[in-house]
């Protein structure tokens, strides 16, 4: 994921937190707060409680690639922080990817690829 789509600052994160909605899935909680800028950041935050680096990491790479393959579809405009639940652990990409589809849905994210519009939310040619 391109480096403008990503939330990286503990002041961002902390709005998210603290003037966001949020939404839940038995995998994932979604927060979302909305920013000024004409694309979506997302930060991914997965817990100690997911289990040892390997397991967390892996969980991190599944939520950004499933993220990733959905850009052309949510709405620009927002931060969103995606955070791991415990079952989420033993999930599968598949599965990670219901889940998010499912709370992007909820919060009303998620809206209809644009024809000609790639995974990067571009269309042919730029």
């Amino acid at each position: 994921m391109k480096r403008k789509f990503r939330l990286a600052r503990r002041s961002d994160f902390a709005r998210v937190r603290a003037q966001g909605r949020y939404w839940s899935s038995a995998l994932l909680t979604l927060g979302a707060s909305p920013n000024d800028l004409t694309h979506s950041r997302f930060g991914f935050v997965v817990s100690r409680r997911i289990g040892k680096a390997v397991r967390r990491n892996r969980v991190r790479r599944l939520l950004r690639e499933a993220t990733r393959l959905r850009l052309a579809r949510i709405a620009p405009g927002w931060d969103i922080v995606l955070i791991a639940r415990g079952p989420a652990a033993e999930a599968d990409f598949w599965q990670i990817g219901a889940a998010l589809e499912q709370v992007l849905a909820s919060a009303g994210l998620l809206q209809e690829a644009q024809p000609g519009a790639d995974a990067h939310g571009q269309g042919e040619g730029t």
